[in-house]
């Protein structure tokens, strides 16, 4: 590798936009984006225009047989995750994937075995895991201020904020709606802060109840007509270390907030609330809520691209690792599957192991 990084970019919608290649651009010392592809051709020439890139693809395929690459975003629709990220580290390239890692367990694992055999960096675009207030918070874990977190909770719901453009509506493309979007960042944060326990039982219920109708859309108008996703999920994970999750997370639903992003921990040392950062726990023998006055601030987006970055340069291992995805990845495609057959489902068989 050169003492450039030099980047491609697949897909050139709104992520690559507004989050990749705006904080690649504050790196112009260490990172140069030298290749955009994307099926829509007029799409990634737009960008390359802008952001001063010199080759542009219809084909990524041909961007990585043609171009000299170290490192390449994964920026497309939920479908072509795999087959990219695939490619991509078969070139040569890390890797950092936007989320969810995949559409299937399946393809999250060849993904996973394809970057181990490839001695390439993969992670995901998980960056809730770089605000300022999991940053804090997981140092409190670490100081064992929690104790043994043996339950969450986590929220992701919208009043009325369906996607009104892209293709997060589009099953075929996403595999799924809220669950596989944006519930997806709040499960990840909390097994992130539980050191991402293995998973051993999930239970899930979906709903289309608002989504596939005319209303307002504080999102913008989306095709209600097309509307191929669920708009709400509600589910429960258990683990092999005794610990659960209830998760709900929804698209439109009727409460009271426009959105609620929210991740809830309680261990046997103390509890907390981590957007807004707040902790609870008992010390002698008064009940105390400890909120900090002043936090480090981190931008999410930016820290994530920085820290790839860095790991691509100095080899250090990324915070977001192949092997999470994998576990994630099974959650995800375990309360869908969970929710089709109206029963849980054992996510843990030993058989397997």
């Amino acid at each position: 590798m050169s003492n450039i990084l030099r980047v491609g970019i697949i897909g050139a919608g709104g992520i690559a936009r507004n989050v990749h290649l705006p904080n690649y651009s504050k790196h112009n010392d260490k990172v140069k984006v030298v290749a955009i592809a994307d099926v829509v051709r007029g799409n990634a020439e737009v960008l390359a225009i802008e952001f001063g890139i010199d080759h542009v693809f219809s084909d990524y395929k041909e961007m990585l047989e043609t171009v000299e690459l170290d490192a390449v975003s994964i920026c497309t629709p939920n479908k072509f995750h795999a087959a990219a990220t695939i490619a991509a580290l078969e070139a040569g390239c890390h890797v950092i994937c936007e989320k969810p890692p995949a559409m299937t367990v399946e393809e999250a694992e060849l993904m996973a075995h394809t970057a181990q055999k490839m001695g390439k960096i993969l992670t995901y675009g998980f960056n809730f895991r770089h605000t300022e207030e999991v940053s804090a918070l997981k140092k409190y874990i670490q100081a064992d201020e929690l104790g043994e977190i043996y339950a969450a909770r986590v929220h992701a719901i919208r009043r009325r904020g369906i996607p009104g453009w892209g293709v997060f509506t589009n099953k075929e493309l996403q595999g799924g709606g809220p669950l596989i979007d944006i519930g997806v960042h709040m499960l990840d944060t909390a097994l992130y802060l539980m050191d991402y326990p293995e998973p051993d039982t999930v239970f899930g219920v979906a709903y289309q109840k608002l989504g596939n109708k005319k209303g307002v859309g504080l999102f913008g108008e989306w095709d209600w007509e097309k509307f191929s996703v669920e708009d709400m999920v509600r589910g429960m994970i258990t683990f092999t270390n005794g610990s659960s999750i209830i998760i709900e997370t929804a698209f439109a639903a009727n409460i009271q907030q426009h959105e609620e992003m929210s991740v809830v921990l309680m261990g046997d040392k103390g509890g907390a609330d981590v957007f807004p950062l707040k902790i609870y726990q008992e010390k002698h023998d008064t009940l105390v809520d400890v909120t900090p006055t002043y936090l480090p601030k981190n931008r999410d987006h930016p820290l994530q691209m920085e820290r790839f970055i860095q790991s691509c340069i100095a080899g250090e291992p990324p915070i977001s690792t192949p092997k999470q995805g994998v576990i994630l990845q099974k959650i995800i495609n375990g309360l869908y599957e969970s929710a089709d057959k109206g029963e849980a489902i054992k996510l843990n068989n030993p058989a397997e192991d």
